[in-house]
């Protein structure tokens, strides 16, 4: 079993553990609608990616809406 030959003082263990954080997200704006998105993506709003057409978002938010058939509910007249 491993055991370490002598105590790592706080600082040698603190100039380890300084790379362990949580970086913050980074974003670059759209070329075509100018929202947020994450680099080297295509946009999830307008579907652009270095100024071309990728994805037709149109056609994804536009979907037929099937209507659901409702139940009618027969009351007994008593």
């Amino acid at each position: 079993m491993a055991v370490p030959k002598r105590h790592l003082s706080t600082s040698k263990r603190d100039r380890r553990r300084g790379n362990i954080f949580i970086k913050p997200i980074t974003l670059v704006k759209c070329q075509k609608c100018g929202k947020p998105v994450l680099p080297h993506t295509i946009c999830g709003f307008c579907g652009n990616y270095k100024g071309r057409d990728y994805l037709s978002v149109i056609s994804k938010v536009e979907k037929p809406v099937v209507k659901k058939p409702q139940k009618t509910a027969k009351k007994k007249a008593a």
